[in-house]
């Protein structure tokens, strides 16, 4: 068999790959967004031109096409168009609550720690509190004030907001819509359109959604077939590999800033891999990137099904868990990122201070996303057990002798 139709088999129906990795890639956000957790330094976007970000909208791309794809094909455009709007506004409520939550536990933790607005002011939530702040509580709800922390939420709304539109635009081929995808990542990138950040400052998004949609429809795109599934060969998994490993040192700062001529090159490089208009390099290193986990996937996640079914399904299972709840588990990710910063400033960065903050943090998201597809499932739902229904029964007449093992059994 082919490695498109493994593909084409594994994107009908749940795609552990799919799972994988966005779950992967939200515990490797989480790391990333705590501040001054140590263990960032070790996160690949460290050692590469892209990050945990481009893995994880790559993979929310991929999931769209899953979630609406059929939908779009079964319904039609406006059933499709409803079903995105109710999802965005759902994602739009998740924002506004976890920017409300965090800024009132730092407002809690300043006010414990008698810090002032030390943590309020440390996340660029100040704002909410100070000078004009029915300025501030409208350019919140309008999406127009988007501190560092709560920009991928926002960014997500737009993505999911185009599927309709990229939708339609495929009824005219495949080709119209990938020049249209490839047209409007050429805006962004060229910073034509921007979105307001905050309404005191020229400052912008610094997730430009217009560039960003590039890696979420080239997912989309994947799993809608308008683009095959590449083949996998043993001398191009070497050379993508090669490649990865010979960017290395202009990725990474110590060994970069070390090289002869090391700034002067990193100079020269930076228009090419700007995170926030996702610049060309980060697509090409992403792209490589992808190739090497998709062959080392194996067809239709192969591997992570030995895996799943080795000693490594624990880890397996969880990660893939964390990925099926990709929202609650971002969300619960950004609060504790929080919290882990104040935990290490406060009790410093030593390895084993450090090992337990993340452990408990992972141990917390991971409790959120089972809670949260149990709560999925739902089990209120289901019918109960017939020894639940015993239990529940009353008892009307003195048990004789020997019944009590009976009603045991």
């Amino acid at each position: 068999m082919s490695d498109k139709s493994h593909f084409d088999v594994a994107v009908r129906g749940r795609d552990i790959r799919l799972d994988f990795f966005r779950g992967l890639a939200l515990f490797i956000i989480f790391i990333a967004h705590a501040k001054m957790n140590p263990w960032a330094a070790y996160t690949p976007g460290k050692f590469g031109f892209s990050d945990s970000a481009e893995i994880f909208v790559f993979c929310s791309g991929l999931a769209s096409a899953l979630a609406y794809g059929k939908l779009f094909d079964d319904r039609g455009l406006l059933v499709c168009s409803a079903r995105i709007a109710h999802r965005c506004w759902q994602v739009y409520w998740a924002h506004i609550g976890v920017f409300l939550a965090v800024l009132a536990v730092m407002i809690g933790v300043d006010m414990w720690l008698g810090t002032g607005d030390a943590y309020v002011r440390g996340l660029d939530l100040h704002h909410a509190l100070s000078g004009d702040i029915a300025r501030a509580m409208l350019a919140l709800m309008t999406l127009t004030y988007v501190p560092g922390l709560f920009d991928i939420l926002p960014m997500y709304i737009v993505l999911l907001a185009m599927v309709p539109l990229v939708l339609a635009i495929s009824r005219l081929g495949t080709y119209a819509v990938l020049a249209f995808i490839a047209v409007v990542w050429a805006i962004g990138n060229a910073r034509l359109i921007e979105l307001p950040a905050e309404p005191w400052s020229d400052k912008a998004w610094f997730f430009n959604p217009l560039a960003w949609q590039l890696v979420f429809f080239t997912g989309f795109a994947f799993a809608r077939g308008w683009l095959p599934a590449p083949p996998v060969r043993r001398s191009a998994v070497i050379a993508a590999a090669v490649l990865l490993v010979i960017m290395v040192p202009f990725a990474y700062d110590p060994v970069a800033l070390s090289l002869p001529y090391g700034q002067a090159i990193r100079d020269a490089l930076a228009p090419y891999y700007d995170k926030s208009n996702f610049a060309l390099l980060r697509y090409v290193h992403f792209l490589l990137l992808t190739y090497v986990a998709y062959a080392a996937a194996g067809p239709a996640g192969a591997t992570l099904v030995r895996w799943q079914n080795s000693g490594w399904q624990t880890v397996v299972r969880v990660v893939s868990c964390v990925g099926r709840q990709a929202l609650p588990a971002f969300l619960a990710g950004v609060m504790l990122s929080t919290l882990c910063g104040v935990a290490l400033n406060l009790l410093g960065r030593g390895a084993i201070v450090t090992l337990f903050v993340n452990l408990c943090a992972f141990g917390i998201i991971i409790a959120v996303a089972y809670l949260a597809a149990w709560f999925k499932s739902p089990p209120w739902s289901k019918p109960r057990s017939v020894a639940a229904r015993r239990q529940e029964v009353p008892e009307t007449t003195q048990p004789g002798p020997g019944s009590g093992t009976r009603l045991a059994a």
